[in-house]
């Protein structure tokens, strides 16, 4: 019997999963419904589906109507990928109304909406699940079997760097994330991948997080302090924007114009917003000191604007030491096919044992985005269920865990002060 999976939002991120659900898995997935609060949109996702992936439209529905699709449709599933902000209300929504959820990362913004996400999860017998495609990609599997068969011994330290390019950083300057009441900011919205990762490659949990940061390159005063002196609001039909290399245009990728150029006129919602404009209120350079419940500490760093995309991470044991690091390939959201998002383009896994020779870990080769972890993270979504040694699987509890991190560390900004982690009120 084909479960029924019913999505809300059709932003840049909804076709990753009823593209799979309409091609690799008919035989056990079946697409039964749209949601937004812009028919545009729906519109042109029901034209990919037919035109892409040669699948039957859909039914659409106003967000407005959520109820009413579900009572109609009576989806198994609810895919949440709408705007972070929103992920609660239709998580909450649908599990009143008898749904399981597959929700996007992160699961939401703030600590009040995780608790009631926590709340009502206890309160269904339904489940959500977290789509951290980063778990599954080979290499970050493999470190977490190297931790845990002890080959180096008890780890003590970690430190982890990620690296966002000036193509892919500068979108979220673009775009809704620019607010952090839309996305909680780079340490919500984007490191929720990053510690997760520590979480499910450490087992443990943290304790307490400090942070300092703020904006240093990106918006209006910073560009006015480099001697920037040619402003705009928005790329589109903008003489100043055709000088700036960090301009986007919407325009010139058909897929871009259709998804948010022409659906515009009903939300208002702008995506080629100046990265060098006024309102930006996240970060874009971050440091993490994280210590553990099993007294690891993590230090971390993000940054929004550099000349590469990827990611160093180190692990200090009792044995020795463990290095990955990670090229990923450029991208913009939905600017190119799904595949490239995140594309590893040059993986070194290395063990430097205390006292014996260095040697490099083979690595199972695999395509896609996320360094690989696209495919199976939707095999394991959507395909036939299957046990899986490494748990890779990971609920509400590992989403809040993830975003308590980034929210404990946005807390930290504002004090410039130690916070106990919150993720203790959610294990």
């Amino acid at each position: 019997m084909l479960k029924k999976y019913a999505i809300v939002g059709v932003g840049g991120r909804a076709e990753f999963f009823y593209g799979a659900i309409a091609s690799e898995y008919r035989k056990t997935s079946e697409l039964v419904a749209f949601c937004d609060n812009n028919q545009t949109r729906q519109n042109y996702a029901n034209r990919l589906l037919k035109e892409k992936y040669d699948h039957q439209e859909i039914p659409t529905y106003s967000n407005l109507h959520f109820d009413q699709m579900i009572e109609v449709e009576k989806p198994d599933v609810v895919i949440v990928t709408s705007i972070d902000r929103t992920h609660h209300h239709y998580i909450i929504r649908a599990l009143e109304l008898g749904c399981d959820v597959i929700t996007e990362k992160p699961i939401t913004v703030d600590e009040e909406k995780a608790n009631k996400i926590k709340q009502a999860v206890e309160q269904s017998n339904n489940k959500v699940r977290v789509a951290f495609n980063y778990r599954y990609a080979p290499h970050n599997t493999k470190v977490r079997e190297l931790l845990a068969d002890g080959v180096i011994g008890k780890v003590f330290s970690v430190h982890f760097e990620w690296a966002l390019d000036t193509q892919h950083g500068a979108d979220y300057f673009r775009r809704w994330h620019r607010n952090k009441i839309n996305s909680g900011g780079l340490l919500v919205h984007k490191s929720t991948h990053h510690f997760d990762l520590v979480n499910f490659w450490l087992n443990t949990q943290p304790e307490t997080v400090y942070a300092a940061g703020g904006l240093r390159f990106y918006g209006k005063e910073n560009a006015e302090e480099r001697g920037v002196d040619a402003f705009y609001h928005r790329a589109h039909d903008s003489e100043a924007a055709k000088d700036d290399r960090f301009a986007i245009s919407l325009a010139d990728n058909d897929h871009l114009k259709a998804m948010y150029l022409d659906a515009e006129h009903e939300d208002g919602y702008f995506r080629d917003q100046s990265v060098f404009g006024d309102g930006i209120d996240i970060e874009d350079t971050l440091g993490v000191l994280v210590t553990y419940k099993d007294k690891t500490i993590l230090t971390y760093s993000l940054n929004a604007y550099l000349p590469w995309e990827g990611f160093n991470v180190a692990f200090n044991g009792s044995k020795g030491r463990i290095e990955l690091t990670v090229k990923e390939r450029s991208y913009v959201n939905s600017g190119g096919e799904k595949s490239e998002e995140g594309q590893a383009e040059q993986t070194t896994l290395r063990v430097l044992p205390m006292f014996d020779a260095p040697y490099e870990v083979s690595i199972e080769e695999a395509i896609g985005g996320h360094g690989g972890g696209d495919a199976a993270l939707l095999a394991h979504l959507f395909g036939e269920e299957k046990n899986d040694p490494y748990q890779r699987s990971a609920n509400h509890i590992d989403g809040i865990q993830s975003i308590m991190t980034g929210i404990a560390a946005n807390h930290s900004l504002k004090t410039g002060l130690p916070v106990p982690s919150i993720v203790n009120r959610f294990t």
